[in-house]
C-alpha cells in the first residue's frame, strides 16, 4: 500500500551498475542512507527487499538454447514443459544446466537468412533472363555509398536488427559509414550501454566533439590504440577486454578468457586475485603499476557491458547486406520481407506503407497473376500474394496455379470454378479470395481506372459473392456430368459465345 512515488525515490537512489546489490548500494550511497534513516515507510520497503533479493522472479526459455545428454535427460536435471506445452525444458538454469554435466548449445535460427535467400533467387532469375553474372551476397562491396546514405537516413525499416524507433534514433545520432560502426550499434543498443552514458561517449567520440583516448584521457597506454582505435577508445567488445590483458600484462589467450569470465562473474575475491595478476604482469612490461591499477579498474568497469564482438560483428554483417538489398534490389528485397511476415496482417500493413514510401508500386491480389508468396513483375511492380489473405492456404494456392499454367488466365468466376478442383479449393477459400480482392478482375464493374475502381469495389465483390454459389453449383454439374459419361450435345450449340454470367447477379449489393 505504499505511494509509487516513494518506491521510484528509493530505486533512483541505487546506482545503475551491472552486479549492483542493496547492500553495496546501501554502503555507497549516503543519500540513501539517511533516507531510510529518517523514512519508517521507506525502511520498510527497504527491509523487504533485503528478503526478496536474489529470488528467482520468474522463469524464461533461452531463444536457442539446446542441452544435449549422453542417456535420458532426466538423469541430469528435473524437467518440465514452457509456458506453451510444445517443449521439454530444464528446470535448472544456465549454471546449473553446466554444474550438472550438460553440454549447451545455442542454436541460433534467422529468417533473415531466408529473406535473403528469397531476395537472392529473385534478383539472380532477372539476372539470368538479362544474361548478367548472378548477385552473390558474400562477396558484395562492404563501402557501398548507397547502402551508407541509406542507413544513415535511418530509412532501416525491414533491415536486419535495425528497424525499431530506438534503433532509427541511434542510426541518426552515430551515423555509420563503415561496417565496424554497424558493428558498434548492435553492441550498443543494449540497456547497460544506453543507461551509462556509453553510447553517447561513443558517438561524441566519433565526430570530434570529444577527444578519443586510449582509454582514458587520466591513464592512456598508447599500446592499446590498436586494441581500441575501432571503437574511437571505449571499452565496447569483451574480446577487447582479453586484448587489453594480452597487450599490457602479458597474459595468454586461455588466461585473459578467464579474465573475461571473472570480470562477467563479479566475485570480489577472484577479481583481487586478478587484480594482483594483472598489476604484476604489467610491472613485469615495464608498465607502471598505479597505471595498472587504474586501467583494470576502468576495464572491470567496462567489462560488465561488454559485448562478444564475433556476435555483433555477424549480426552487423547480416544488417549490412539486407540494407544494401534494400538500396539495389528494393522491389525482390521488400517481396522477400512481405512473404516471411505474410501472416502477420499489422506487419504487412507496415511493410506495404513502407514500399510506398520508397515508391514502389504494389499490385492488389490477383489469381491470373499472384503466386502463394510475394513476387516481382518484370518491370519491378510487387504482386501481393495469395498467401497473405486471411484463410487463404497454400495447398488452395498451389492448384490455382497449377490450373493457370495449364489452361492459361481465368475469364470469369464460371470459368475459375470450372476449372479448379473444388475438393481443394472449398467455399469458404473461395469466400476468402473474392473478399480479399484477388477476383476483382472478374467481375463486371471492374476498371483499370483506380478511382472508378474504388468506387465500384464493393458492388463488383457483391456480385462475386452472389454469383458464388451458382458458380459452384454449375461445376459440380459439369463434374458430375463428365464422371457419368454424360454430355449435353446441344447445350453448346445454342449458348450465347459472349452471355453475360452475372446477370442474375449484377443488383447484388
Amino acid at each position: 500500500g505504499k505511494s509509487y512515488g516513494l518506491a521510484d525515490r528509493l530505486s533512483k537512489m541505487i546506482p545503475f551498475e551491472v552486479g549492483m546489490t542493496l547492500e553495496k548500494a546501501y554502503e555507497m550511497e549516503e543519500p540513501l542512507r539517511d533516507f531510510l534513516a529518517v523514512d519508517e515507510d521507506a525502511r520498510e520497503i527497504w527491509d523487504m527487499a533485503l528478503k526478496l533479493e536474489g529470488i528467482t522472479r520468474g522463469t524464461g526459455k533461452h531463444a536457442g538454447g539446446v542441452v544435449i545428454a549422453p542417456t535420458k535427460l532426466t538423469d541430469f536435471a528435473p524437467i518440465a514443459c514452457d509456458d506453451e506445452g510444445g517443449s521439454l525444458v530444464t528446470q535448472f538454469d544456465k549454471d546449473d544446466v553446466e554444474s550438472a554435466g550438460l553440454v549447451k548449445f545455442d542454436f541460433l535460427g534467422l529468417r533473415t537468412l531466408t529473406i535473403i535467400k528469397w531476395a537472392l533467387e529473385t534478383i539472380n532469375r532477372e539476372q539470368a533472363r538479362k544474361g548478367l553474372e548472378p548477385v552473390d551476397i558474400d562477396f558484395i562491396p562492404l563501402d557501398d555509398k548507397p547502402t551508407y546514405s541509406l542507413l544513415q537516413k535511418a530509412e532501416t525499416t525491414a533491415v536486419f536488427q535495425l528497424e525499431s524507433r530506438g534503433m532509427k534514433e541511434l542510426i541518426k545520432k552515430l551515423k555509420p559509414d563503415c561496417l565496424e560502426d554497424l558493428i558498434a550499434l548492435v553492441a550498443l543498443f543494449r540497456p547497460g550501454p544506453l543507461q551509462s552514458g556509453m553510447v553517447d561517449d561513443f558517438i561524441n567520440r566519433k565526430h570530434g566533439r570529444a577527444e578519443i583516448s586510449y582509454p582514458h584521457s587520466d591513464y592512456q597506454y598508447e599500446g592499446l590504440k590498436p586494441v581500441l582505435a575501432p571503437t574511437y577508445g571505449i571499452i565496447l567488445y569483451q574480446e577487447q577486454v582479453m586484448q587489453i590483458a594480452q597487450v599490457m600484462a602479458g597474459y595468454t589467450l586461455g588466461g585473459a578468457d578467464m579474465l573475461r569470465r571473472a570480470m562477467g562473474k563479479k566475485k570480489p575475491e577472484e577479481m583481487a586475485k586478478q587484480r594482483g595478476g594483472f598489476i604484476e604482469g604489467c610491472k613485469n612490461n615495464g608498465i607502471d603499476a598505479d597505471l595498472a591499477g587504474n586501467i583494470f579498474d576502468l576495464v572491470e568497469k567496462f567489462a560488465g557491458y561488454g559485448f562478444n564482438k564475433s556476435h555483433s560483428a555477424a549480426y552487423g554483417l547480416v544488417s549490412y547486406q539486407t540494407a544494401w538489398l534494400k538500396a539495389h534490389y528494393p522491389s525482390p528485397f521488400m517481396a522477400a520481407v512481405l512473404s516471411a511476415d505474410m501472416h502477420n496482417t499489422d506487419k504487412v500493413v507496415t511493410l506495404i506503407e513502407e514500399c510506398r514510401s520508397m515508391k514502389l508500386r504494389i499490385d492488389a491480389p490477383d489469381v491470373n497473376n499472384s503466386e502463394f508468396k510475394f513476387t516481382v513483375s518484370d518491370d519491378g511492380r510487387i504482386i501481393y500474394g495469395l498467401g497473405a489473405i486471411k484463410g487463404v492456404g497454400e495447398g488452395p494456392v498451389e492448384a490455382i496455379v497449377e490450373c493457370r499454367s495449364e489452361g492459361g488466365p481465368f475469364k470469369d468466376l464460371f470459368d475459375f470454378c470450372s476449372r479448379v478442383d473444388l475438393k481443394r479449393i472449398n467455399k469458404r477459400t473461395l469466400e476468402a479470395l473474392i473478399r480479399g480482392g484477388a477476383l476483382d478482375r472478374m467481375g463486371p464493374y471492374f476498371s483499370d481506372e483506380p478511382k472508378l475502381y474504388q468506387a465500384g469495389i464493393d458492388q463488383n465483390r457483391a456480385v462475386l459473392l452472389s454469383a458464388m454459389e451458382e458458380a459452384i453449383q454449375a461445376a459440380e454439374q459439369t463434374a458430375r456430368s463428365l464422371d457419368s459419361g454424360h454430355m449435353d450435345l446441344f447445350g453448346g450449340l445454342f449458348a450465347e459465345p459472349e452471355a453475360d454470367v452475372y446477370a442474375n447477379h449484377r443488383k447484388a449489393r
